[in-house]
């Protein structure tokens, strides 16, 4: 029998952007197992949409997905230390990550207008904090990434709406008394001061 070896075996270190994407795969891919299992699939359509508005939180995903992409927008604008831009930054891709745990809809389009606008804003937010200490171009392609997410998620809920015939309400504070109503008025959606 050999003599097992002393000397440490190198590992390769993986970077923030690796992991958070290696995480985000494996919880979608989760998240896809199990949801596929558990859906909803009786019912009219507008009926299996509003119950997976109000069981997943979607509508208030969507809005603060757009709001943390405002948040870094206006953290670069105000030339913030790179620590102030790294947590923004993160908070986009953490929402994004949790906003894909959502998925799948009970409908495959919105499934993939919103997956496309989530993954954007996930690798929004690594380039942006892998940026933040100044790396041009990160920063360029997380602008990029930030400026169709909005577009993208106004895609998706144009869609909800057609199915449901109601917007869904994306504010990240709704008014007082609204209960479970997917489709509560809107009261705040603006970036945090």
């Amino acid at each position: 029998m050999a003599p097992a070896d002393p000397s440490p075996v190198p590992r390769r270190r993986r970077t923030l952007g690796q992991a958070s994407v290696a995480r985000s795969v494996a919880v979608a891919v989760g998240v896809l197992a199990l949801a596929g299992c558990t859906l909803d699939q009786t019912g009219p359509p507008s009926g299996r949409m509003t119950a997976w508005l109000t069981s997943a939180g979607a509508g208030a995903a969507i809005g603060q997905v757009e709001v943390d992409g405002r948040n870094v927008d206006l953290a670069l604008a105000r030339h913030q230390p790179a620590s102030a831009i790294r947590t923004v930054c993160a908070l986009l891709t953490t929402d994004a990550q949790t906003a894909i745990g959502n998925l799948p809809t009970p409908d495959s389009t919105v499934t993939d207008q919103l997956n496309a606008a989530y993954e954007d804003a996930a690798a929004a937010g690594n380039d942006c904090y892998s940026g933040a200490s100044g790396n041009a171009r990160l920063l360029r392609r997380s602008a990029a990434e930030r400026s169709r997410i909005a577009s993208m998620l106004s895609t998706a809920v144009d869609s909800i709406e057609a199915i449901t015939g109601h917007a869904p309400a994306t504010s990240t504070t709704l008014a007082p008394n609204v209960g479970d109503d997917p489709f509560a008025p809107n009261v705040v959606t603006g970036p945090v001061p």
